[in-house]
């Protein structure tokens, strides 16, 4: 079953850390958002393999927007 890696706020993608098929373990950076001025660190709660990369840095996320998808 695919986890989905999702935005928690309104930001902008500051960088993007992995590419599709890294395989990634809990507590791993996927991405850099940055709002308000705030580099925040969206990171990977189990382990597995980057399936699809669903955003490009520079790109506007709102809350609830699908980041990453992973298997």
């Amino acid at each position: 079953m695919a986890e989905e890696i999702r935005a928690e706020m309104v930001a902008n993608v500051m960088s993007v850390v992995v590419q599709d098929g890294d395989t990634v373990h809990d507590g791993d950076s996927l991405f850099v958002l940055e709002s308000m001025k705030m580099e925040i660190p969206v990171l990977t709660e189990v382990n597995g393999k980057v399936d699809r990369i669903v955003v490009n840095e520079g790109d506007v996320v709102q809350e609830g927007d699908l980041l990453a998808l992973l298997e």
